[in-house]
């Protein structure tokens, strides 16, 4: 949907408009199932020729409106919540590609989603090649295939905070004839709208930002609208001949560019995969979503004071953050992330991975936690935790190193951030 509206006010106000006398907050329908009149009511509903909600794995009205804000933050035509942000990333590529399908995937992205793409997905058949964030529009080309279904990066790669050139590789997927998936949960809608840019679908780990307090676990994937499916048919056959399982229904036709992705991901992966959201951790991110365009000012901030004093330290190998002048990526930061990238940043330590973890040891403002972007500050020694399971090529090639610490800043005061670090690198 369009909307006129910025984003400051989408964040507190889109998705739900309640009548008079209705209540001001989203309500939380906590109810699997809902009541009708007649069995021809009810058929309509499993026929997709009347809205309306008869069983929560498929939809339910606060994840639908919480749903919708996300959708009119991103500048998209329809959204749905998943679970999980790994279950974002799964029906985001599976709702396209099946067993004997491939798909072309920057390689500096999450070590979860790596796994999942690299082992989990490769035993159902669908096959990835990953290339380097930075490949030239010739090197994106030379990795098609054909039967190349989707191409998938990050905006703001975890951890290696590498900024993906959207443009280019928007450019060289629709080329090619296939949608192009990003991961836009660094960067937050407040920061970056790669629909603008060229995305096709955009998902997000609402876990992270967009919760931000650290209560809820989640994700949502948007779609653009703007893919033509029809034009594609023999590539989509999912979206442009009949779905058997679900009445015959051509999602393509029936639903047209604007509802076809998402329509299809219900009807078929939520009601067979059961990876919904529940209705209490969707209105738990509304409430995050209502502070997000507040909090991504100060966690931007925060990092890059942080960035900048760790630069400056002798005993700190590197900083990795896109808005630091001087980092690899602070033209395309400038380009697409203009008003701040992130709240996350990446160091090395001199003295590798046995003083990363010695500094980490000493923090006392800063918690260790598999977690990040969050209103807390956090840090990860990511070789030792969400990419322990790579290979050190495979670290290598996502852009993380032994001595890599991840390290997220909150919203506190950037002053007490810096002194913690300083007392924590003195014991280096």
């Amino acid at each position: 949907m369009e909307s006129k509206r910025r984003i400051n006010t989408i964040c507190v106000q889109g998705g739900y408009s309640p009548k008079n006398g209705e209540p001001r907050q989203v309500p939380i329908y906590q109810s699997t199932t809902f009541k009708y009149d007649t069995s021809e009511d009810m058929g309509k509903l499993f026929d997709l020729e009347a809205s309306g909600y008869f069983y929560t794995r498929l939809q339910n009205p606060t994840n639908d409106l919480v749903a919708s804000k996300i959708c009119e933050l991103e500048g998209g035509s329809a959204a749905m919540l998943t679970s999980s942000g790994q279950a974002a990333s799964f029906f985001s590529i599976f709702n396209l590609a099946n067993a004997g399908d491939h798909v072309v995937c920057s390689s500096a992205i999450y070590g979860g989603t790596f796994n999942l793409f690299a082992v989990t997905m490769k035993k159902m058949g669908i096959d990835f090649t990953f290339i380097s964030p930075f490949s030239t529009e010739a090197e994106i080309d030379a990795a098609f295939r054909p039967n190349t279904k989707a191409v998938f990066g990050e905006t703001i790669s975890n951890p290696s905070l590498d900024v993906l050139d959207i443009e280019l590789f928007a450019k060289t997927a629709h080329k090619h004839g296939v949608p192009f998936i990003i991961d836009n949960t660094f960067a937050t809608p407040v920061n970056c709208r790669p629909i603008e840019w060229g995305a096709d679908i955009v998902m997000h780990s609402t876990t992270k930002y967009i919760d931000g307090h650290g209560v809820s676990v989640g994700g949502v994937i948007v779609d653009a609208g703007n893919f033509d499916w029809m034009a594609h048919k023999d590539k989509f056959p999912g979206f442009c001949t009949p779905d058997e399982s679900y009445h015959g229904i051509t999602y393509a036709t029936k639903f047209g560019n604007k509802g076809a992705f998402i329509t299809k991901a219900t009807a078929q992966l939520m009601r067979d995969f059961g990876a919904i959201q529940s209705p209490q951790h969707a209105f738990y991110i509304n409430l995050g979503l209502e502070s997000l365009h507040v909090r991504m000012e100060r966690h931007c901030s925060n990092a890059l004071k942080v960035a900048e004093y760790l630069s400056s330290n002798p005993k700190i190998d590197w900083v990795k953050y896109p808005s630091l002048k001087g980092d690899r990526c602070y033209e395309l930061a400038q380009k697409y992330l203009p008003n701040g990238s992130c709240g996350v940043l990446a160091f090395g330590p001199k003295g590798g991975r046995k003083a990363a973890e010695k500094l980490m040891a000493a923090l006392k403002v800063t918690a260790i936690e598999t977690h990040v972007a969050d209103a807390r500050s956090c840090c990860l020694h990511p070789a030792n935790a969400t990419h322990r399971q790579l290979t050190d090529d495979q670290l290598r090639a996502c852009g993380v190193t032994p001595e890599l610490v991840r390290f997220s800043c909150g919203i506190e005061d950037a002053n007490d951030l810096i002194e913690d670090l300083e007392q924590a690198i003195g014991k280096i």
